[in-house]
């Protein structure tokens, strides 16, 4: 039943087939203003260290030009979907890419790192309400048979933008200057704003939401999930509980918690109604989504981090090598739309999630010396992978629900994704910190234990600093100290390869607590 009121309300009946071309181009607008607020979550990552060096800015400091993003965009996504519903996509999306261009041009003008932050947090927060308004419009206004071709594009561009990300802004900052990172956004963002304007016309404005408006349960949200991330962010490098900046934005962020789902569960029409998570192949969804958070954000981060800091690789060289992912996703799209309608996407699910582990798994033995080739196959199955769990997990979490819920679910599911990557960059961090240590640890017992070896593996390098006199035996000693610490962080980043196989490896069987799909949600065979 739930099918065919789907059905009807998306307009899959045969005649209708055909999507008017106005709406083809207003979706391939949204997408380009999806793709760009994506994009600028990563682009600066690979060049903090020009934008610090432009804005005579702290370590501390250029932090926040990633941090102020995070944070305003992970309160926007949930909010989205309830301002969409007030303005009607076409004005709240309009006025997101016309703010999005307006605050990219306002980062690369300004003249001091507390501007940057500000036009940062700005660009993010309105940015963030591109994100689930493409999600929702997929699944509204294509029917069944068309998804095949929306959800691997889709698809596509939320992992694609974030991999290719530090790629693209190491070769903006290297070729010209750090402030091409946002100037690359104006004519992008202005053609989305004109498109969107004139283009978008899928639903009509509710003005009622705007006059019932819960500023307390903003206020909560705000709160909570802005805390979450500032915590999640900034945890591994103020040493978590250590730290009273940490200790009073949990306070922050649990006082919020309360709040928000205070207003959440006991108003008629809340921010964020989450009634959707009684939906199980949404609830699941949303949990893979934050799992596929992790995945993605995470080794986003974690291959960089070697190649840079152990391999002595620049920006474009780890691009190089990080371009392999983007190229098998994009290989993979128009197979995983093609497999959606062949089997059933629980089963193409756990393929992926399979091949993302067994990826993870062969890093998992990673030494000093690997590099490119040595890295091939897990950037070929994490890029295969991540494109055989999106579509089957874009189309079940969302594909099944009635169309007055997908914006605000819409919105929820993006939020999973964006928490999943801030989770688990913040358990990577931790983890390859705290198993650094402890390997640094058991070394030092090895190498104690055996003294002999020791006092040979000194004499040797003794020789390479005889000219030193003195010093000859200290700096020796700081040269083996120096190599215990790479090998141990080389060690710790098997670890952290060997936990994220496992939880890939758990979510195969969790797959199958998913609720298969009716016949006729696959809908290929209509247009097949």
């Amino acid at each position: 039943m739930a099918t065919a009121t789907l059905t009807s309300a998306a307009g899959v009946p045969p005649a209708e087939d055909a999507i008017p071309t106005r709406r083809i181009f207003a979706f391939v607008a949204m997408i380009f203003g999806m793709f760009m607020a994506i994009l600028d979550i990563q682009i600066v990552s690979a060049s903090l260290a020009e934008i610090q060096a432009g804005l005579s800015a702290s370590s501390d400091e250029i932090a926040w030009v990633q941090t102020a993003y995070l944070i305003a965009e992970v309160i926007m996504i949930p909010l989205s979907g309830y301002l969409s519903r007030a303005l009607s996509t076409r004005v709240f999306f309009t006025i997101a890419a016309a703010g999005f261009t307006i605050s990219s041009v306002l980062c690369a003008t300004s003249s001091s790192i507390n501007e940057m932050i500000l036009w940062r947090a700005v660009q993010g927060f309105i940015g963030g309400g591109m994100i689930p308004g493409v999600f929702a419009a997929a699944f509204t206004i294509f029917p069944a048979s068309k998804r095949p071709v929306v959800s691997p594009l889709i698809g596509l561009v939320a992992t694609l933008a974030p991999t290719i990300g530090p790629t693209v802004g190491g070769y903006l900052s290297s070729a010209f200057s750090w402030h091409w990172l946002f100037l690359v956004n104006v004519v992008p963002g202005i053609c989305v704003t004109i498109a969107a304007w004139m283009l978008i016309d899928f639903d009509q404005p509710q003005k009622g939401l705007l006059k019932r408006f819960d500023w307390l349960g903003l206020i909560g949200m705000a709160g909570f999930l802005g805390s979450l991330e500032y915590v999640l962010e900034e945890g591994t490098r103020l040493d978590w509980f250590e730290s009273h900046e940490i200790v009073f934005f949990t306070g922050v962020m649990l006082a919020g918690a309360v709040l928000f789902f205070w207003r959440a569960l006991t108003r008629h029409d809340p921010l964020v109604d989450l009634y959707a998570f009684k939906d199980r192949n949404f609830a699941f969804g949303s949990l893979f989504s934050f799992c596929m958070g992790i995945g993605l954000y995470g080794l986003t981060y974690l291959y960089p981090v070697y190649l840079g800091r152990i391999r002595g690789h620049d920006a474009l060289q780890i691009g190089e090598t990080m371009f392999v992912t983007g190229l098998c996703m994009f290989l993979t799209a128009p197979i995983a739309g093609k497999l959606s309608q062949k089997i059933d996407p629980r089963v193409q699910m756990m393929i992926g999630f399979s091949g993302f582990a067994l990826g993870t798994y062969i890093a998992s033995g990673i030494t000093a010396d690997w590099d490119f080739h040595e890295l091939l196959v897990p950037q070929i199955l994490r890029g295969v992978s991540l494109m055989l769990c999106m579509v089957p997990i874009n189309n079940l979490a969302l594909g099944t629900l009635p169309p007055a819920q997908l914006k605000n679910a819409s919105g929820l599911y993006n939020l999973t994704r964006n928490l999943g990557g801030a989770v688990g960059l913040a358990l990577i961090n931790t983890m390859l910190n705290t198993r650094t240590d402890l390997h640094i640890t058991r070394l030092h017992e090895s190498v104690a234990a055996g003294r002999q070896v020791a006092e040979e593996a000194i004499a040797q390098t003794m020789q390479r600093f005889l000219d030193y006199g003195d010093a000859a035996e200290q700096m020796a000693l700081a040269l083996i100290n120096q190599r215990a610490h790479k090998q141990a962080l080389i060690m710790a980043f098997g670890d952290v390869f060997l936990g994220l196989t496992f939880i890939f490896g758990s979510l195969v069987l969790l797959a199958l607590f998913m609720r298969k799909p009716p016949a006729a949600a696959p809908g290929g065979g209509g247009g097949h």
